[in-house]
């Protein structure tokens, strides 16, 4: 736990002032730039940018204690009525450096942070002091290449970087701040070849400066038994030398290892973490456990069932692939979710009850969208009722029984209604009563649509154009096909429970 003692002390006096410190140590979980209307979470420490008066700074410091934020971050002046606010909320109050740059302490609190985090998780093993940790790697490796240095995973995104910033570009900034590296910059250095390069080579590559301003970049990947595990990135004014470009390639093996060792560790928590959510999910795990394991708070939750094959013909999409690559981005990237786990082919999330909507927009925000259910919101305990439920409108939208790629099982209860009406009726064999086989079987040899024209006449009641719309006919084709359909199957459509009877079949036919 890294509490904002801790933080202040590690980023020293010179650039920090702890103002107020409350009795109650709190956690530090994250740096957040305060904005209007947006409240913090519980562990933010917040950034004042826009606390311009001292009652702008009140108002924040007030609502950060509201939410349990950890402290709140302010250049000087600090009012008095601001430090007494801070001291009736119970948070932290922060002074820094009047000439301190926002986004430079963006990156500094959450180099501190990594660092932190890095260090509780290597515990006791006794190689972490050998290899030391990413961060402290960085420095290292930025040292040895006299310029700032990020370490990134195959996917592009930030696993750390060096304190030296003496030489930066936009594309380094958005990188550090974002975590990973922007579509567009992506983009600007694949035109480049720069990741065919890396897919097959083991030296550096470098870059030149671009038209844009982008600084020229010195570029090893990071391989391990022929697998490339990730990238290092130098941003460098000019050319280098021979020798610093081949020590700048001997540190890839060191990085290697220590990405390798992380990659087992966080493995093996994936694995505890969805071992404890499919006990969840089959009614036989412990929610007490599961509250404690997971990090959820004990409040209502939904399970999310989502298919990351989408709708895609079969073999056309890597299923396995693009799931292995979902997860990845749910445990680690936008949402850094504990509870995910995969069963049966299907990963399942669990999610707040509130947070499903955005979710679901961030999943399905791609050219070839998985399909994505939710179950209802739910205690803890009751996590089976959702999965089943979520399950059930996934095969709705498999079957393109609901529209879109997402959908929650509460907003989806007419086609659930209606598909369970025709699942029961279908068992019964009710389909194969009455008329219906005759028109099916005249409908064989592909000159007539008896079955789809009666079940649209049926559907708009009253409303033969609304029913030829639907079809793509004009409406006197409708009345001519009506009129052979009675004299095909002898039924009076005069009668209703003669029409109810067959609009049942006729879901019963569309809809299992």
């Amino acid at each position: 736990m890294t509490t904002v003692q801790g933080v202040v002390d590690r980023v020293g006096p010179t650039l920090l002032h702890a103002v107020v410190v409350p009795d109650e140590a709190v956690a530090v979980t994250d740096v957040v730039i305060a904005e209007p209307g947006r409240h913090a979470a519980a562990g933010d420490l917040l950034l004042g940018v826009a606390a311009n008066t001292a009652k702008e700074a009140a108002a924040l410091v007030q609502m950060a204690g509201e939410h349990k934020a950890a402290g709140v971050v302010l250049k000087p002046p600090i009012a008095s009525s601001v430090q007494r606010a801070a001291r009736s909320a119970g948070v932290a109050l922060i002074e820094v450096h009047g000439q301190t740059a926002w986004a430079q302490l963006v990156w500094l609190l959450r180099t501190v942070l990594d660092a932190a985090e890095s260090e509780n998780d290597e515990g006791d093993d006794p190689a972490s002091g050998a290899l030391g940790d990413l961060f402290r790697l960085a420095d290292a490796v930025a040292a040895m290449v006299d310029a700032p240095v990020t370490i990134e995973d195959a996917n592009s995104r930030v696993l750390a970087y060096s304190a030296r910033q003496d030489i930066t570009d936009p594309a380094r900034v958005s990188t550090i701040m974002g975590r990973r590296q922007p579509d567009e910059v992506l983009a600007k250095f694949r035109s480049k070849g720069v990741f065919r390069q890396l897919s097959k080579g083991r030296s550096a590559i470098f870059v030149p400066a671009q038209a844009d301003g982008t600084l020229p970049r010195l570029i090893v990947p990071i391989r391990m038994g022929g697998e490339l595990l990730g990238s290092m990135w130098a941003v460098v004014r000019d050319r280098v030398s021979d020798e610093r470009s081949a020590a700048f390639a001997d540190a890839g093996p060191v990085v290697a290892l220590h990405l390798l060792r992380r990659r087992a560790r966080t493995d093996a928590q994936r694995r505890r973490f969805a071992e404890t959510l499919r006990g969840l999910l089959d009614g036989t795990g412990s929610p007490r456990l599961a509250v404690a394991e997971l990090g959820l708070p004990d409040a209502p939750h939904r399970v999310v069932a989502i298919d990351a094959a989408g709708r895609a013909p079969s073999g056309e999409v890597d299923a396995e692939g693009v799931r292995l690559a979902l997860f990845d981005r749910i445990t680690t990237g936008f949402s850094r979710l504990r509870a995910v786990a995969e069963l049966d082919g299907v990963l399942y999330a669990v999610v707040g009850k509130d947070s499903w909507p955005k979710f679901a927009e961030t999943l399905t925000a791609h050219d070839m969208p998985p399909l994505v259910a939710a179950g209802s919101a739910t205690e803890i305990g009751a996590l089976a009722s959702s999965r089943a439920e979520a399950d059930e409108t996934l095969l709705l939208l498999r079957a393109g029984l609901l529209e879109g790629h997402s959908a929650a099982y509460e907003q989806a209860w007419t086609v659930l209604a209606l598909h369970r009406a025709a699942a029961a009726a279908g068992s019964a064999g009710v389909a194969e009563l009455g008329p219906i086989p005759v028109l099916r079987k005249a409908d064989e040899d592909g000159t007539s649509c008896y079955v789809d024209t009666l079940y649209a006449w049926l559907r708009h009641p009253g409303d033969p154009r609304a029913a030829a719309e639907e079809l793509r006919i004009h409406p006197n084709t409708l009345r001519y096909r009506i009129r052979k359909i009675v004299e095909l199957t002898g039924v009076s459509l005069e009668d209703p429970d003669i029409r109810m009877a067959l609009l049942v079949q006729l879901v019963t036919l569309r809809w299992v």
